[in-house]
């Protein structure tokens, strides 16, 4: 089979968020689409089990989805697609917004948000697709969103575990537990707050050292 066929389509990036016991969790996902166009809208999104977003998910009942800005920057992109809701809470020190459901979302850097409640849900291998039906939708800007087609051609590598990923080139070094790719001229020792992964498995304070790596890494969209 010949993957080159689907890796023609290209997906929005977006921060999926929930809210449940207190805490609030997100991440960037490359897997939400619109499957009805009647009223209300209907929505899916898959969310790998291990993370803590879709455990708040499956607790809320409900999520928020606000699409990325094609000038998102990497700050954002990084924090919500790398640390783990397991050790921060990722919307500390950023102007969230809570939406009617409860659930919390951003502005800055965004180009629209849904809203939505859970009205199914299909296990999928190690993932969960949550059908949702829109409760809210609001433009929050005018500029286009940001694809995984556009992320991947920033250069820029990616977690290793989503729905839907592309290959991209790099030259590091690459934790053999979390996947995270430390690109630079010689190993270091990196700090767990940094090498939080996820599916919330956090690295001990550790030196990547073993395994450089030079060449095409699987790169994954977050989730």
């Amino acid at each position: 089979m010949d993957n080159k066929a689907y890796q023609k389509m290209d997906y929005a990036l977006c921060l999926l968020s929930a809210a449940a016991d207190g805490k609030r969790h997100g991440c960037i996902v490359n897997s939400f689409h619109q499957v009805t166009s009647s009223f209300p809208p209907k929505f899916t999104v898959a969310v790998n089990k291990d993370h803590e977003t879709c455990k708040a998910i499956q607790a809320a009942g409900s999520f928020s989805v606000t699409l990325l800005g094609a000038d998102a920057p990497g700050e954002i992109i990084d924090l919500f697609g790398y640390k783990s809701g397991r050790v921060t809470d990722k919307f500390a020190g950023r102007a969230a917004e809570t939406d009617s459901n409860g659930n919390p979302y951003l502005k800055e850097h965004m180009v629209s948000r849904i809203a939505c409640k859970v009205v199914d849900q299909m296990e999928i291998g190690s993932f969960l697709l949550f059908v949702g039906q829109a409760t809210e939708a609001e433009v929050l800007g005018d500029g286009r969103v940001l694809t995984l087609q556009a992320y991947t051609d920033r250069g820029k590598a990616t977690p290793p575990t989503a729905t839907v990923y592309r290959t991209v080139e790099i030259n590091g070094y690459r934790c053999t537990v979390c996947g995270y790719v430390y690109e630079g001229e010689s190993c270091r020792r990196i700090s767990a707050a940094l090498v939080s992964r996820p599916g919330g498995e956090i690295c001990e304070d550790r030196e990547i050292k073993d395994k450089p790596r030079a060449g095409t890494v699987r790169g994954l969209l977050f989730g």
